[in-house]
């Protein structure tokens, strides 16, 4: 279960981490984040913000994988509490999803984001 949750993971965060580098680099998709507030190329405040989600996002999949035994290093017991932060964040963006004003970003990032949730709470129980 472990390791299929892994894959799922591992697949939904790669889609999201490359919607924010198209955020950065200009493509047209501002109507799919942020509620939609900015619809058309983000401006460069909001690419600066896609930028450091980015790295959070990074961050978050290291945990994730680390505390699915997918990768071994000296941050596995490091892993174990900070998996709750990651489960944390994704409850957020779960609750942000269902509420956005945007109809596309409820869309594709509602279920996105809960699948993410429900392959995280899967890792962190184990």
């Amino acid at each position: 279960m472990v390791t299929i949750a892994a894959i799922i993971f591992t697949i939904l965060i790669s889609i999201v981490i490359v919607f924010q580098i198209g955020l950065v680099i200009g493509m047209p998709w501002g109507e799919y984040a942020m509620g939609g507030r900015f619809p058309g190329t983000y401006p460069w405040k909001m690419r600066l913000g896609s930028m450091i989600q980015i790295i959070i996002l990074f961050f978050f999949a290291f945990i994730f994988l680390l505390r699915a035994g997918i990768i071994r290093s000296r941050y596995d017991e490091f892993s174990m509490t900070a998996i709750w932060f990651v489960v944390g964040f994704l409850v957020l963006s779960v609750v942000l999803n269902l509420i956005t004003p945007s109809k596309k970003e409820r869309a594709i990032w509602a279920p996105t984001s809960i699948l993410l949730l429900v392959t995280t709470l899967i890792v962190a129980l184990q």
